[in-house]
């Protein structure tokens, strides 16, 4: 497979990681308030608290995972790119 399409699909994967990451932590935050519940479990859309964490927790997780990859696919631009800023030359990047 080529690199654009490993960018492509590290990308993409990344997204939807973001997003249930962000999701679950705004549910936590304003609907699930801390503590313990009498007589029951926190419930927000059916799924309990405990639940939420764990998705928000290893949600979280495989981004950082597909963060570093997306770094390794791009570090070459990344260190072009750097050089370029503090050496102020006008070298393209690929």
């Amino acid at each position: 497979m080529n690199k654009p399409k490993i960018n492509y699909i590290v990308d993409f994967f990344m997204t939807i990681s973001f997003i249930i990451t962000a999701i679950s932590g705004l549910v936590i935050f304003f609907f699930l308030p801390e503590g313990v519940q009498r007589g029951g479990y926190q419930q927000f859309m059916g799924i309990i608290k405990q639940k939420w964490i764990v998705m928000h927790d290893y949600s979280g997780l495989i981004m950082l995972v597909l963060v570093m990859v997306h770094f390794v696919l791009h570090w070459n631009w990344i260190v072009c790119m750097t050089k370029g800023f503090f050496l102020k030359k006008q070298k393209e990047c690929k």
